[in-house]
């Protein structure tokens, strides 16, 4: 097998080491495997010594029970991932015993990275997970899924050098009875100095403000949905969004506008919603839309399409080509046609950057996160 073919197993943390940096990863220093006989690049990964040491820390039962489960009490954080490094974050699972939907919203899940006291990870759990309705539904991405029955996964990698910290958090008036965690992860002898720093933010507008006054035309990203605006150097792994409507008609025809090191424009600007989440056509329209979910893209929820009420969650992966940045990155989509519809949007933007941590928008108040109609 030539030296560029990979297996799917290890692909997305090779194409994370090539475009973050994350060349610690590797098994065996560079000048180790270009020494090996040729013949022994047939070997898959998995075959290979392997140079980290394989961890998990859980909500296991201490006392040798099965009570395998955190409590946690209305307000309350609770610490479920606590490491020195260096290290990397491999899979994280969680499930909630309630069926308590709002808890998707209430309950905020955060990440820190080498001590700082601001995290880079700040959202809701149902929307870091693509949930961003507060509704489980069964879905398979490259990053992200949820299995049989509300299982939360996560297989983004997540280095960090010294230090590691995962908390989440009950914003809910009542005691979480039962939520459980299992976190893999490796500790290695070494991460790449360009080895970058995983970051999610989550973001709302419920309602968009619908504009009038554009005639049709929007070029510069005026007033569009923003998921993401962050200073620094790294790149754009991608985007989940949940949307509510709030009147009848395609909730789409938003262009995605990308702004990179320049405030001023867009350096990518696309043909429609339904087009940068690669599906066409409405989805198949109003009375034709089909829920789909790929290792890519996927709009896995799709109810009353193009109804007052109607339900999409949709995720788009830029792991094929992330984009990067140098300084400046602003990851924004129009609401409708130059911003003319006035849909709720609840989001999370997924990106590495070299700095531990980034200066948030303050969360929203757990009040306002909920999935309500806004009628006019």
């Amino acid at each position: 097998m030539p030296d560029h073919i990979v297996s799917p197993r290890r692909g997305f943390l090779q194409r994370l080491a090539g475009a973050a940096g994350l060349t610690a990863l590797a098994t065996r220093p560079l000048a180790a495997q270009s020494a090996q006989p040729q013949s022994a690049t047939v070997l898959p990964h998995y075959a290979r010594t392997q140079n980290h040491r394989s961890l998990k820390q859980s909500s296991y039962d201490t006392t040798g029970g099965n009570a395998d489960r955190y409590q946690i009490a209305a307000g309350a954080t609770q610490e479920v991932f606590s490491s020195n490094g260096p290290g990397i974050v491999t899979h994280i699972w969680f499930t909630i015993g309630s069926g308590n939907r709002d808890l998707l919203k209430q309950i905020v899940l955060r990440m820190y990275w080498e001590g700082n006291s601001k995290p880079s990870v700040e959202t809701p759990i149902g929307d870091f997970f693509g949930l961003n309705l507060a509704q489980f539904f069964n879905y398979e991405s490259q990053f992200l899924s949820c299995s049989p029955i509300r299982a939360l996964n996560s297989y983004f990698a997540m280095p960090f050098r010294r230090s590691a910290r995962i908390t989440v958090t009950n914003e809910s008036s009542a005691q979480i009875g039962a939520f459980y965690s299992n976190i893999d992860y490796q500790l290695v002898p070494t991460l790449a100095d360009d080895a970058m720093y995983f970051h999610a933010q989550y973001r709302q507008k419920a309602p968009n403000i619908a504009m009038k006054s554009f005639g049709g035309q929007n070029l510069r990203g005026e007033n569009n949905y923003v998921f993401v605006e962050t200073h620094g150097k790294g790149h754009l792994m991608g985007v989940t969004l949940g949307v509510l409507q709030n009147s009848d008609g395609w909730m789409g025809e938003g262009d995605d506008m990308i702004f990179i090191d320049d405030e001023s424009k867009p350096a990518i600007t696309g043909t429609g919603t339904e087009d940068y989440f690669n599906g066409a056509w409405d989805f198949g329209g109003v009375d034709g839309a089909v829920p789909f979910s790929f290792r890519h893209n996927g709009a896995p929820l799709i109810v009353d399409a193009e109804r007052t009420g109607g339900r999409y969650c949709l995720y788009r992966w830029h792991s094929d080509n992330p984009v990067t940045f140098t300084r400046y990155l602003k990851h924004t989509i129009e609401h409708g046609t130059a911003n003319d519809r006035a849909d709720n949007f609840y989001s999370v933007a997924y990106w590495y950057q070299s700095e531990p941590y980034t200066d948030f928008p303050e969360l929203p108040p757990v009040g306002d996160r909920f999935v309500r109609l806004q009628r006019s």
